[in-house]
């Protein structure tokens, strides 16, 4: 159904349903308890009358019941058909009826019911005359002084100003819970329509970041929409955030790759200039070349950690990752007899990518594999929402004051052994891209202890 795509439309119709089924079932419930207390109010009446009558009958000689009508108050009583009427039946199934009734009756008895009421007791019945008019009739058994039978005193009157009143009641009150509904609905479309304001405001809000007229979503909002809105703009500003790192990265990859992709060409000018220098040409396309990619290696992995960090659901176990790395380093740093090894948890996992742990831990162990003289040793465990990694190498290790120096883009403390300065560097970067850290201190094994501090997965 279309109208059910609105919400404006569904908060309507649930309003408008539940506000009706309501009105209709209050309105049935109220005419019930009406009509009750009418009839209720009816039987007392003829209650009364019935006193009346009863206060008034005696026994004449013979025991047969007398009443002098003149004696009643009501005059409907002497009217003939009037609605309200009297009479005295005899006592039980065999009873004589009407010994005695009221000249309202004319030429008619009322219709006597089967049961006979015990002395005291009061009964009521809805009856119908002989004209088939639907009376409401009330008696109780009576014994009087002299009297040779008990006597049956009924009061019957009709129930026409009963379903005249109810309906009258029905009608005024069909009429107010229309009323009502009315207002109701008009309450529910002003509800609906402050309650949803926020939401166009929030749209126009979107439709201007939409066009570029604002960077972030403003104005205040319900308590309700604020907390979606403060998201909303926690994703743009991380979305901005990103998109200012890709372009500074973009940058420095092209200022890094510049220079490098210069050198050839003035290379390849002079090469072409003076033929005793082709012989240095291969050499420094190979040198240059490699710069370049180490240059796009640091760039990519800046770009690879910065996509993944904050992303849901990444886990890495640690332990197959460290064994991989040991296996390799034992090979690339065959010629030198070192016992690489690996105590990680196999419940340990990182919670980032696969190709990012490798790089971090693949650098440092790297490290500290140039670096020591007999043993390397890795080591995790967990403190909480974070891994702690540890690396061990028993070499001669980093003055305290050149610690810090170490972890910058391009620093190299020991030209002696082959390298680029940028393993340390983006060790660092990635750590904390992660929103984590790397620390290098004295290793109690003699060389350098490099602790490594990630997020848990």
């Amino acid at each position: 159904m279309p109208t059910l795509r609105s919400l404006r439309h569904r908060l309507l119709l649930v309003t408008l349903l539940t506000a009706g089924l309501t009105l209709v079932a209050s309105g049935f419930i109220l005419s019930t308890l009406f009509r009750e207390h009418v009839r209720q109010q009816f039987i007392e009446r003829l209650t009364v009358d019935l006193d009346q009558v009863m206060a008034r009958l005696a026994a004449d000689a013979q025991g047969q019941p007398s009443l002098d009508a003149a004696r009643l108050s009501d005059p409907r009583w002497t009217r003939p058909r009037s609605g309200l009427y009297w009479q005295v039946d005899g006592a039980g199934p065999n009873g004589r009826p009407g010994l005695l009734r009221s000249r309202s009756l004319w030429d008619e008895d009322l219709v006597t019911p089967r049961d006979m009421p015990g002395q005291g007791e009061l009964h009521v019945h809805e009856v119908l005359n002989h004209r088939k008019e639907p009376l409401l009739l009330i008696e109780r058994a009576l014994l009087a002084d002299g009297a040779t039978e008990p006597w049956r005193v009924m009061v019957a009157a009709g129930t026409a100003p009963l379903a005249q009143a109810a309906t009258q009641f029905n009608t005024a009150l069909a009429w107010s819970l229309l009323v009502l509904l009315l207002m109701l609905v008009a309450g529910a479309v002003l509800q609906v329509t402050l309650g949803l304001a926020p939401l166009a405001r929030l749209r126009d809000a979107l439709g201007a970041l939409r066009d570029g007229r604002t960077q972030r979503l403003v104005g205040h909002y319900p308590a309700e929409i604020q907390p979606l809105v403060d998201d909303l703009n926690g994703v743009l500003d991380r979305q901005a955030e990103m998109l200012a790192r890709a372009r500074a990265q973009a940058g420095n990859l092209a200022h890094a790759l510049k220079t490098p992709l210069t050198i050839l060409g003035q290379g390849a000018k002079h090469a072409w200039a003076c033929a005793s220098t082709l012989s240095e040409l291969p050499a420094l396309v190979l040198d240059q070349v490699q710069v370049a990619r180490r240059h796009i290696d640091w760039h990519l992995a800046r770009s690879r950690a910065a996509a993944a960090q904050g992303t849901v659901g990444l886990r890495t176990p640690l332990r197959p990752v460290a064994e991989g790395l040991v296996r390799v380093m034992q090979k690339v740093h065959a010629a030198k007899v070192l016992a690489v090894v690996a105590d990680v948890d196999e419940r340990l996992a990182f919670a980032g990518e696969s190709q990012d742990l490798q790089e971090m831990l693949g650098n440092l162990l790297d490290n500290a594999c140039k670096a020591a003289r007999t043993q390397v040793l890795v080591s995790a465990m967990q403190t909480g929402r974070q891994l702690r990694v540890t690396v061990d190498d028993d070499g001669p290790g980093i003055p305290a004051a050149q610690m810090a120096e170490a972890l910058k883009r391009g620093s190299r403390l020991d030209e002696t052994t082959p390298g680029s300065g940028l393993g340390l560097a983006i060790v660092h970067e990635l750590a904390t891209l992660y929103g984590g850290s790397v620390e290098l201190s004295a290793s109690p094994i003699g060389g350098l202890l490099a602790v490594l501090t990630l997020p848990a997965a």
